[in-house]
């Protein structure tokens, strides 16, 4: 009998769900939902990125992206405009507003990382990395491959 409650997806979705809790939690006074704040952390990264980049960075639908960003936009974190280069893209731009609070938004993240790495030695924290880097190629690779009959 397969013990499901020790597996690695189960974990993984619960790491998941955990972060997407705390992290929400702690940006709900920005209104910032649960989604969201990894588009304005892409863009801190990079600014300017266009839709589609966004959505092939972050393995994300384009439907999705699009509402993501059409709320974001809403509240005046970003503008999206046509891009110079190309007329079919919108390009992402953080505002000031967003500005303003990438400190807090940055710190957010770095807590729940700090959080989830409590205890772990350096090496622990290598490997953990090195595996679920190994796991992501893994995912990405089989994800795109076509179902068999």
């Amino acid at each position: 009998m397969i013990d499901t409650r020790n597996s690695i997806p189960r974990w993984i979705s619960l790491l998941y769900r955990y972060g997407q809790m705390y992290i929400g939690e702690h940006l709900k006074e920005y209104e910032i939902g649960r989604g969201q704040h990894i588009f304005l952390n892409a863009l801190y990264k990079e600014d300017g990125l266009t839709q589609e980049e966004l959505a092939d960075y972050l393995k994300i639908d384009k439907g999705t992206t699009a509402k993501a960003l059409k709320k974001l936009e809403e509240q005046g974190y970003i503008t999206r405009t046509v891009s110079e280069k190309d007329k079919r893209c919108n390009e992402v731009h953080l505002t000031e507003k967003a500005h303003f609070i990438k400190e807090d938004v940055r710190k957010v993240l770095t807590d729940w990382r700090e959080r989830l790495t409590f205890g772990l030695s350096e090496e622990e924290k290598t490997l953990a990395l090195v595996i679920l880097e190994k796991m992501g190629n893994n995912a990405a690779r089989f994800a795109e491959e076509p179902v068999e009959p």
